[in-house]
């Protein structure tokens, strides 16, 4: 889950920690300036047919269509790279309507409620678990 960031300091850790070590990581970039991010995790050994998907624009940016064309870029991007990968999963907050719609028109199925699942912004929150395979046409 994805807690806001606040202020430099908690900008500069999250790129050491989390952005830099990251396999598949890609800013989404508008006139040059990052605007927010698609990250792909892939699981390791007897997993590695499974990644977790994750994505993130700022607030000023929501509803322009941009996340949903950048992850249909990267969905074509990470089945190319990784080719024993055949499941893409996404994590979305059950009341982030807006999330769970931009996955839909990429084309990602709801397979269902995880109830108290993920923590975020100091709550367990309920969260839907999205899936795209392989075999599947983005929209």
């Amino acid at each position: 889950m994805f807690n806001t960031i606040t202020s430099r300091e908690e900008a500069i850790s999250y790129l050491e920690k989390d952005v830099t070590p990251h396999p598949w990581h890609r800013a989404i970039c508008l006139d040059y300036r990052a605007i927010g991010y698609t990250s792909v995790k892939l699981e390791s050994g007897e997993d590695k047919c499974r990644a977790k998907v994750s994505f993130a624009v700022g607030a000023d940016y929501w509803g322009q269509g941009i996340v949903t064309r950048t992850l249909k870029v990267a969905i074509s991007l990470v089945f190319k790279e990784f080719p024993d990968l055949i499941r893409l999963e996404a994590l979305v907050e059950f009341e982030n309507s807006a999330s769970q719609r931009v996955l839909e028109k990429v084309g990602f199925l709801k397979e269902g409620l995880l109830r108290k699942y993920g923590f975020n912004k100091g709550e367990i929150k309920d969260v839907y678990i999205y899936t795209f395979l392989s075999a599947d046409k983005i929209i």
